[in-house]
């Protein structure tokens, strides 16, 4: 299967947050999602492989959380790292 670059799922996961807290906070009903945070529901579901959000955002977390390398890790053949 083929994963999302890490800082595409973030933005990703931002932002479909940032709409859910908006909403949450202005009392809006679940059935009335907007367009937006139903095609980021959508892209996350299809980026993960899962076919609820829920879902899709605890596997994005944990492949975000796995991502999450120390630059110390990250360095080899090739790879640079700036101080």
């Amino acid at each position: 299967m083929l994963m999302p670059h890490p800082a595409v799922l973030r933005r990703l996961v931002d932002e479909y947050q940032a709409l859910t807290k908006t909403a949450g906070a202005a009392g809006a009903e679940p059935a009335t999602r907007s367009t937006r945070e139903q095609d980021l529901a959508y892209t996350l579901c299809v980026s993960t492989g899962t076919r609820d959000v829920v879902d899709a955002l605890e596997t994005a977390r944990r492949w975000l959380a796995a991502a999450a390398v120390p630059p110390e890790q990250q360095t080899g053949p090739g790879t640079h790292v700036l101080v």
